[in-house]
Parts: structure tokens; C-alpha cells; sequence
């Protein structure tokens, strides 16, 4: 996990107004391999294991199944048609990949310098790892602060409660990308106060006001 993603990570118990402090055991060119992230106000402690980070509220049962299944190597060229939905052509930023999409992430982050790369999904914990991007898993929210990411790419299988999520952490005039896309997506997506682009082929793009 990069350092500067730590910075940015909120207690998933107490809310996303509480931000955690990063105790880094063991670190590799900013990255964080080993450590615990703490919150100042319920004093849980979420831990890093092999840059790995379990941000699930407490209680914490075993891992659940996750939609990004066994690890896979992936093409840059795979990745590539996410960035022009997503409307980012430089950094610095931020992208959150949640479910299915996270399989994506190392290629999405081979293709712009500065940006930093998550993926969240408990299989991911099961995946090497990999100094190019960030591995989370979070419950029952996304551990973010609220207009700090520059774009969510979600998989549409998931609940209504992770896209209104999704419009909570874009910052203004970025947008949430859809794949897996169901006939609620384009609804949920304008209750959560988001306009819709485009939505054909499965997928579904959105942006914030």
C-alpha cells in the first residue's frame, strides 16, 4: 500500500470523517508491506499484511468471497479503455477499483505516471504482492474521504449502498464507471446525485456536479 493512499484512508467504523494514522512496520520505496493503520477516535487498529490492508469494520470474521477471483495477469491493453471513461489524461490521481474491475488495476496503473491505483475486494488479500498499486478490503463502506478520489470504477453486481458510496468519494467533475452494469445502475447513480454520460454495452459512466 502507497503511503500516500494511507493518508487518505478514513476508520470504516467511525465514519469517513475520521482519518487513520499509519504505523508502517515495514516499507519499501513508500510502499507499505507491513503495518497497522489506527483511528484516533474508536482506537481500532486495521492491519496491513503483505501491503495488503483489511479495512472491515469490526467484528472481523474470515474473508468473504470476492469478485476478482484467483490471481491473473492481465494486458496494459486490457486496462486502456477504462482511462478515457474515466476522463483522466494526467495526474496526479487517485482511482478506486471496486469488485470485478480490481483485476485491472496493475495494468490501469502502468499507464500514467502519476496516478495511484486501488483495488478493493477480499480476494485480492489472495494476490501477490505488487509495488504498482494498492490492495484493500472495506465494509461496510469505502474508507475514503468524501470528493478526494478522481474516479471509482464499480462493479454493477454490487449493492445500491456502494454506488451512493461512489458519489460520495469523486471529487467534483470526475466521474463513476460501471461495468457489469444492471438495469438499477443508471437509477441508483442519479439518486446518489450523479449525471449520466453514457450508458451502452454494459457499462454505465457518471459524473458529479
Amino acid at each position: 500500500m502507497h503511503v500516500l493512499v494511507a493518508d487518505r484512508l478514513t476508520c470504516s467504523r467511525c465514519g469517513p470523517e475520521f482519518g487513520l494514522i499509519l504505523r508502517a512496520d515495514q516499507t519499501h520505496d513508500r510502499r507499505v508491506t507491513e503495518g497497522v493503520l489506527g483511528c484516533p477516535n474508536c482506537r481500532d487498529q486495521y492491519p496491513i499484511t503483505d501491503g495488503f490492508g483489511d479495512l472491515r469494520a469490526p467484528p472481523r470474521s474470515e474473508l468473504p468471497k470476492g469478485l476478482a477471483g484467483d490471481p491473473v495477469i492481465r494486458t496494459q491493453e486490457e486496462s486502456e479503455y477504462l482511462l478515457p471513461l474515466l476522463g483522466i489524461t494526467r495526474g496526479p490521481a487517485t482511482v478506486l477499483l471496486i469488485g470485478g474491475p480490481t483485476v485491472l488495476g496493475p495494468g490501469l496503473a502502468a499507464l500514467l505516471d502519476d496516478i495511484h491505483v486501488v483495488g478493493a475486494d477480499a480476494d485480492l488479500a489472495r494476490w501477490p504482492n505488487d509495488p504498482s498499486w494498492s490492495r484493500i478490503v472495506s465494509h461496510p463502506g469505502i474508507p475514503f474521504f468524501s470528493r478526494s478520489l478522481r474516479g471509482v470504477v464499480i462493479d454493477g453486481r454490487l449493492d445500491r449502498h456502494w454506488f451512493e458510496e461512489a458519489a460520495r468519494v469523486i471529487t467534483p467533475m470526475s466521474r463513476v464507471v460501471v461495468v457489469n452494469a444492471v438495469t438499477t445502475t443508471s437509477k441508483w447513480l442519479q439518486a446518489a446525485g450523479l449525471s449520466i454520460m453514457a450508458n451502452e454495452s454494459g457499462r454505465v459512466v457518471a459524473t458529479s456536479s
